[in-house]
């Protein structure tokens, strides 16, 4: 079965349509919940949205979606929408911490020579070693305490935020978070 976003965040919402169609729908620029899916919208009649709202783009009736027309990549997005996309990834990668907690906890090697910690922004083979013995002490409950127990980390939702990014822009190789390219249209 194919994994869908039920709930997304909107990054820029366009009333009169992009200026280069020819048809002036309201469309929408969205960022799925569940796994960072960009999404293009079109809006029904009537209905305004802004940058941060929470809109269901599951099947079955919606209250603002008319229809998906389908995954977008990060190049695609608005400027806007790119300006909002670290917010609002980071907004999520909040929400979800404890799945990323456990991302950290549970990661193992990807190969011989790479372990997929060291995919995440600014961890090299220091910091892996750091987080490994951390781990294997007490597994990691939440952000902060991983900061605490590996403080020359930083600020680890922001390394999360920025792997993200890294993954929507197609800047990587592995798909640690972020669902990758769809094979066909049915995989939204």
């Amino acid at each position: 079965m194919a994994r869908r976003e039920e709930y997304a965040l909107v990054l820029d919402f366009l009333p009169n349509g992009r200026a280069s169609e020819a048809t002036k729908l309201p469309i929408a620029q969205l960022l799925g919940e569940n796994f960072f899916t960009l999404l293009d919208v079109v809006i029904k009649p009537g209905i305004y949205l802004k940058p941060g709202d929470r809109v269901y783009v599951g099947r079955g009736s919606r209250k603002e979606v008319d229809h998906i027309r389908g995954r977008i990549s990060f190049n695609d997005l608005t400027n806007s929408a790119q300006s909002q996309a670290k917010d609002q990834i980071r907004k999520l990668v909040l929400l979800k911490e404890r799945e990323f907690v456990g991302f950290l906890n549970r990661a193992g090697s990807l190969n011989i020579r790479t372990h997929s910690l060291e995919l995440l922004p600014s961890i090299g083979k220091r910091h892996l070693d750091s987080i490994i013995n951390a781990r294997e002490s007490k597994p990691f409950e939440s952000f902060e305490d991983i900061h605490q127990r590996v403080s020359s980390l930083g600020k680890i939702e922001e390394i999360f935020t920025n792997r993200v990014i890294e993954e929507l822009r197609g800047e990587s190789k592995y798909f640690l978070f972020v669902k990758p390219p769809a094979a066909n249209e049915d995989d939204i």
